[in-house]
Order: structure tokens, then sequence, then C-alpha cells
């Protein structure tokens, strides 16, 4: 009888030519938002201006994330494009338990827990509802791929108590080591904004089968970005309103800095050189 195992998969070790190194988020008020970032979360302050803090992992590392405090701009409408959440990827499952442990301790409120073949992802809002995951990958040698080599990330439950179990010791910094992992967006379109950032990213497809969404990496990640219609927006995001205001990706083989508007009028920056 003939073998009807799928061939064994052959990975190549991954070099990361692409990195989500900075997100810049418009918030209502800047106090309160600061306030959850770093006592709730665990970011930690950076350096600040008037109307604007930029926060980082640790207190010895580069800010990876900038909020501007705006308390006249308006919340952007429901159908339009914009933010469905930024990840911060956490460099073990040690850590991510480490994480939910203080987050839960000091009163952090959990939109959902899930498994997706490829991570470990706790979900959450910032006071302005703006969405974020953390979250921890598995080995890739046990990502789910469908039999036409797409990946098969799902969304299943997650098993917190097993996470919590595995958790590393407490320490002041939870967020050592992090970094952002990817960025998922609503928008109107899927296949032009698909189109956009395969062509502006040097990104590939990696999964399409997922309802109303789409998926693409560089470097055989699982992912860089994510794009969705659900909800069905159908306006593009107001440069004014509260939520994302530009995202920052470096990749090592660009040439001068671009600032560039996808279909929905979000401002993605294409910077030269990753700095881990």
């Amino acid at each position: 009888m003939a073998c009807t195992c799928p061939p064994t998969r052959v990975l190549t070790p991954m070099i990361r030519s692409l990195k989500l190194t900075s997100i810049h988020l418009r918030v209502a008020d800047l106090a309160r938002s600061v306030d959850f970032y770093t006592r709730q979360l665990g970011f930690c302050i950076a350096s600040t201006a008037p109307s604007v803090a930029n926060l980082s992992v640790t207190p010895s590392t580069p800010a990876i994330l900038t909020l501007t405090g705006d308390f006249s701009a308006p919340p952007a409408p429901r159908e339009a494009a914009g933010l469905f959440h930024a990840a911060l990827l956490l460099p073990s499952r040690a850590a991510l338990g480490a994480w939910l442990q203080h987050a839960a301790d000091v009163g952090v409120s959990f939109d959902g827990f899930s498994d997706h073949g490829v991570s470990e992802a706790i979900y959450l809002r910032d006071p302005d509802g703006n969405g974020l995951e953390f979250y921890c990958d598995r080995p890739r040698a046990v990502w789910p791929f469908a039999a036409d080599g797409e990946l098969a990330m799902t969304t299943d439950r997650l098993d917190v108590p097993a996470l919590l179990s595995s958790a590393a010791a407490a320490t002041a910094t939870p967020l050592a080591g992090a970094h952002w992992g990817h960025l998922h967006l609503r928008v109107t379109q899927l296949d032009r904004s698909a189109t956009f950032y395969q062509e502006k990213l040097d990104l590939a497809v990696t999964q399409s089968s997922y309802p109303q969404a789409r998926f693409l990496a560089a470097d055989g990640y699982h992912h860089h970005i994510a794009l969705n219609t659900w909800g069905q927006p159908r306006i593009s995001r107001s440069a004014d309103t509260l939520g994302l205001v530009e995202a920052t990706f470096a990749r090592d083989d660009h040439g001068d800095a671009q600032a560039l508007s996808d279909p929905d009028g979000m401002v993605v920056n294409i910077t030269k050189h990753i700095t881990t």
C-alpha cells in the first residue's frame, strides 16, 4: 500500500530581512495611556516631549512605541479601515506566561486567548480601543501546513493554565526581549491591499484560506502583515482620528527611507537596517 503520509518539510534557517520596528498611536489622554502601557503592560518610558511619549521594553533599549496625545482627535468611524491590532512578540513561552501573570495581577482586562498553531496569543485593548496582541511563537517545525503548502493557522482555545504553569520568574521588566512581531489591519479591499504590501515590502502570501483575511510575510515567517475585511469596512482611514498614525518596518536591503500611504490611507515607513 502506498504511503499517505505528508512529505517531510525541510525548513531552512530563517534569516530576518524584515522587522516591524515601531508603532505610532494617537490617543485621547496621554497620561492615561502612558499609565496603561507602563504600569499595566510593562513598557518603560524612553523619552517624553509635550503631548508625546516614547516607550521601550526595558530602560536600556530603543523606543518601539510612540504615543501622541490629542484631546480633540475624534474616534475613527466604525466603518473605517484601520488598526485591528499591533502584535508584540515575546521571546519565549516562559516570558509570555510571566507577562500574563503580571498583567493579571495588575488588573488588565483581556479580550481573548487563542492557540493559532504557529503561536499562542493573548488579546486586549488599550484605553482608546486600539487592539493589541501579546504572543509567543511555536517552533517552526510544528507549524501546521495544508496540503497545498500554505500555512494552516487556526483559532483554537488557548490552554491558559498550562501557559501560566510555564511562566518564568517575575522581574521588574516583564517585556524584556520583546519586539513587534506583526501588524494586523482592517482594509476595504483584500486583493488591493495585499498587492500593495507584496510589492512595497516584498512579502509573500502565506495563508489565504482564512475567511475574509490574508496573511503575508517575508523570510519564511508566518506573517508580518495580516489583512481582514471583518465588519465590512468601507471607507479609508482619516489621518486625524485616534488610532494608528504610522508603522515602521526595517529592511536590511532597503535604500533611502520612504513614507508610503497604503490604499486605505495608512502610513507605512520603510527604513534601512534592522536593529535587534
